[in-house]
């Protein structure tokens, strides 16, 4: 599986307004609730159940909120950008600025946890990082990261 294979274009989000937590979560889970008929307030509930437990902000501007849900079917997966940055409680305590936002189904630990990784593997790379952060379109958010989505 490539991350491409389950994030599309609808849902990656270039211009993220808020500036906490909550508020980016909100912005992000917008067009995955539209593609995937589930209730933005739930989806949004169980990303910030998973907030409470540890942050999601995993440092070098990389935010990656994940949770699991017993009613979908199929990963919603979806990336958001600020341009400004957000204190999303990273580890390092420096402003995120690149999310992936992943659901999966309750019973798909394998696929959660392969996902995670992958996306984790391809945001080591510094000058991919900074080119998503310079991307202008959806459509350029998706070709920089086809070039490094070598699949699980």
């Amino acid at each position: 599986m490539k991350i491409l294979d389950v994030l599309r274009k609808e849902a990656v989000v270039l211009d993220l307004k808020s500036k906490e937590k909550k508020g980016v979560i909100e912005e992000l889970v917008m067009p995955l609730a539209q593609v995937s008929g589930v209730a933005p307030e739930e989806l949004v509930r169980v990303l910030m159940e998973r907030e409470r437990l540890g942050s999601t902000g995993i440092g070098g501007g990389i935010g990656i909120p994940h949770g699991k849900l017993k009613d979908i079917d199929s990963l919603i997966v979806g990336f958001g950008l600020s341009r400004q940055g957000v204190d999303f409680e990273s580890i390092d305590g420096r402003p995120t600025h690149i999310f992936f936002l992943l659901v999966t189904p309750e019973n798909s630990i394998d696929i959660h946890l392969k996902l995670l990784s992958q996306i984790s593997r391809i945001l080591k790379n510094d000058l991919l990082k900074e080119r998503l952060r310079n991307a202008k379109s959806q459509d350029e958010v998706l070709d920089i990261i086809r070039e490094e989505d070598v699949g699980l």
